[in-house]
């Protein structure tokens, strides 16, 4: 199954799927405002700060808690670990991505990115509303983990549980092995890479022997993905291969989702770095390069 899913293949799906709005804006407005002043009937909002990511520290967006996705899950009334659920925001699928990752991550297997998001829906004629899911589930009661082993998911009444471990993800030792050995792909723009300027975090610069591939090359100028073999070829000029190990990381694990969605939907697998770079810099012993080569 591709990672992507067109308009007019939204549209034919039946049953219908679990519909996620994931707009969100680095620099804000929330993302919630722009939910509210119209989305894709059926679509239920997912805060991308609270339900994807934890509380900063180390990193700008480390992992949520399996609690805090299991009550995602059960909010969205997803009931078992192939409920086919579709994913979007505004356009770019930039944030869109991140939820991808992190629900395959806690165990659902039947995740799909709207390719060019509300913006490709609205170009095809697709009706938008400012009316909230009917029937969606208190998240008061907190849901408790207990779910059996790493790497499982169990469904309970109600609900699903999440489980972290379903995609393989590395810290930063693992990032630096895969830069000495494959290929270490670093999203962000050249000039974060090349340690030129730094809105973000207190270090410039970048992981040693990493190679730049910014996120923006991976869509056209409408927000939709590049076709598979035109990403195949940009990231085979990088020196990713079938057989080369490769992984991704950006400023805090939002953009290296987009990256990882790039890459499977040209038949490359990738690995997440999901502290990336704002992770990386808390520990002063850890190298930091600069330059664009």
């Amino acid at each position: 199954m591709s990672p992507l899913i067109s308009v007019d293949e939204l549209r034919a799906l039946d049953p219908a799927p679990v519909l996620v709005d994931v707009t969100w804006n680095l620099a804000g407005p929330p993302g919630k405002q722009a939910y509210d002043a119209g989305h894709l009937p059926g679509a239920y909002f997912v805060d991308l700060d609270t339900e994807l990511a934890s509380t900063p520290g180390p990193g700008r967006h480390p992992l949520p808690a399996a609690t805090t996705v299991t009550e995602t899950f059960r909010r969205l009334g997803i009931t078992s670990t192939d409920t086919p659920v579709v994913v979007y925001d505004a356009a770019t699928s930039m944030s869109a991505a991140r939820a991808w990752w992190t629900f395959r991550y806690f165990g659902l297997t039947n995740v799909q990115v709207l390719n060019g998001g509300l913006a490709a829906w609205r170009t095809a004629g697709g009706e938008l509303t400012t009316e909230a899911p009917t029937g969606e589930q208190s998240t008061e009661s907190s849901i408790t983990n207990s779910a059996g082993g790493y790497g499982t998911t169990s469904e309970v009444a109600g609900g699903l549980i999440a489980t972290p471990g379903h995609i393989p993800v590395l810290d930063a030792e693992g990032a630096a092995a895969v830069a000495a050995k494959g290929v270490l792909l670093d999203a962000r723009a050249p000039e974060r890479f090349a340690g030129e300027v730094e809105p973000m975090d207190p270090v410039a610069g970048h992981i040693p022997g990493a190679v730049n591939a910014p996120t923006t090359a991976n869509v056209d100028e409408t927000g939709h993905f590049l076709p598979p073999a035109d990403l195949q070829a940009r990231f085979t000029a990088l020196g990713v291969t079938p057989d080369t190990e490769t992984a991704v990381y950006c400023g805090s694990g939002v953009t290296a989702a987009h990256e990882a969605l790039a890459l499977e939907s040209a038949g490359l697998p990738a690995t997440v770095y999901i502290g990336s770079w704002s992770e990386w810099i808390t520990d002063p012993t850890r190298p930091v390069a600069t330059g664009k080569d």
